[in-house]
């Protein structure tokens, strides 16, 4: 009964409203029995849509809610939505073009006024000199006509690309003169540079560069051994084992102050140069000489400067590297209590290989490398998937494609991305110069499953990795 009384009470309140309601509801319908005569086929159906969206929204303001449902007033303010939607979107009737329009001439935009000029009353003529800007018709863009016009905007300033060689050249020949001054019993070799800004292959900034300094080795008292073969199971670490202690022994080589047990040690090595770096130079003077400022990085376990300039600021990082029977190995220990590995670089490989190629075909790899490096730099979940594992697709892909014409471009580049999925997928990216290594071996888990997710998008959105 209560419920009752409460029913009729709600219609007492709405009855003033109900009848103003049903007033516009008869005259409605008298706009739209007449609506074809007076405003043609397409103005009725205009009429027609945002009247019944307007019926719709009085009819659902007026009509009882069940107070028991907790989501109806979240429901009335969707469907609510839903209908001014509906309004805004509704087409406009296009104008009715007459014979005599078509002859006269299209008006030219407005110009902007001259301060103490008289404004034009035709407005349809342009002062003379003034050039005419022409509206150019719009036009969906292919991929292949994205990553090409995407290319051009990876190329580094031409500044950076000249005045970081020349700084990095300049520190080099500073640390080697001092190296040979401290420790002339250390066969060190020639420092050179590396990096992808030497081979073409660097986009968007030249911020870092590459120090190659190589430790020279007498290969009668070392030799190799497979991280295959020791507690790191990892084909991609070697070991540097000294040999023949009988007949030469420790002494014989300058490199035996860095052994650890019988092998040489990439982290004591490394700890020699870091203090080198660090208490020894005096980085403020060659600095001042060079016109920038040269800080070590004191909490890095890389060998690392970082170099600011009035124009570039640029990080620099020194790699002991040696290279015995076709290897080259890099002081990069793993981290963990293992400190007598030494890293496999394939990089010097990696780029010869990639421009063998393409010379032989003309083909476009190194503009996918680019392109997929330029991706990777400009998305942060992507930046440890850039280089190496970008050449190491392309060079397997290279197998069973023949075609990378500059043509292609937009096929290989999708290849390339549907291989890196499915790599992520299983968690393995063989390396093209030794199928035993694992180049995601050093990735986290959650690192694998955005990368996976992000390039799984650009596969039918190329678009997100050319931003």
């Amino acid at each position: 009964m209560a419920a009752f009384w409460q029913q009729r009470g709600r219609r007492q309140e709405n009855g003033g409203l109900g009848s103003v309601i049903d007033g516009l509801g008869s005259v409605f319908d008298v706009l739209l029995a007449n609506a074809r005569l007076v405003l043609g086929v397409s103005g009725a159906a205009v009429l027609a849509i945002a009247t019944l969206a307007v019926k719709r929204l009085i009819d659902r303001a007026t009509s009882p809610r069940d107070e028991g449902d907790p989501k109806a007033e979240q429901k009335s303010l969707e469907e609510s939505w839903q209908d001014l939607a509906l309004i805004k979107t509704t087409p406009k009737a296009p104008k009715k073009q007459r014979r005599e329009d078509l002859s006269e001439p299209l008006p030219s935009p407005a110009q902007p006024l001259v301060p103490g000029e008289a404004p034009n009353p035709r407005g349809s003529s342009a002062p003379q000199g003034t050039p005419q800007v022409k509206s150019s018709p719009l036009h969906c863009l292919t991929l292949q006509e994205k990553l090409l016009s995407h290319s051009s905007q990876l190329a580094v300033p031409e500044i950076q690309a000249s005045l970081v060689p020349q700084l990095a050249r300049s520190i080099c020949t500073q640390l080697q003169n001092f190296l040979r001054s401290k420790y002339p019993e250390l066969p060190f070799g020639r420092l050179s540079l590396s990096g992808a800004l030497l081979d073409g292959l660097e986009v968007l900034a030249a911020d870092h560069i590459h120090l190659m300094l190589p430790v020279v080795l007498d290969a009668g008292l070392w030799s190799l051994i497979s991280g295959e073969d020791t507690v790191v199971r990892n084909p991609q670490y070697w070991m540097i084992r000294r040999i023949d202690l009988g007949y030469f022994p420790r002494g014989c080589s300058p490199w035996d102050r860095f052994m650890v047990g019988r092998y040489l040690s990439s982290s004591v090595l490394n700890e020699t140069l870091h203090k080198l770096l660090v208490a020894s130079i005096n980085w403020p003077a060659i600095g001042g000489l060079l016109g920038c400022a040269i800080h070590p990085v004191v909490a890095s376990r890389e060998l690392k400067l970082e170099v600011k300039h009035d124009q570039v600021e640029l990080s620099i990082t020194l790699f002991p590297v040696v290279e015995m029977e076709g290897k080259v190995l890099l002081a990069v220990p793993p981290e963990g209590l293992v400190e007598n590995l030494w890293l496999e670089s394939f990089y010097r490989a990696e780029v010869s290989r990639v421009k063998e190629l393409d010379a032989g075909d003309a083909g476009a790899r190194q503009l996918c490398l680019r392109i997929l490096n330029g991706a990777c730099r400009s998305q942060p979940s992507l930046h440890k998937l850039g280089g190496s594992p970008m050449a190491h697709v392309i060079l397997h892909l290279s197998d069973t494609a023949s075609d990378w014409a500059e043509e292609s471009l937009a096929d290989r580049f999708q290849q390339v991305l549907e291989e890196l999925v499915a790599s992520l997928e299983k968690g393995v990216l063989p390396s093209y110069f030794n199928p035993k290594i694992n180049l995601f071996s050093r990735l986290l888990e959650e690192e694998i499953d955005e990368m996976g997710f992000v390039l799984y998008r650009a596969i039918s959105e190329p678009e997100v990795l050319l931003k």
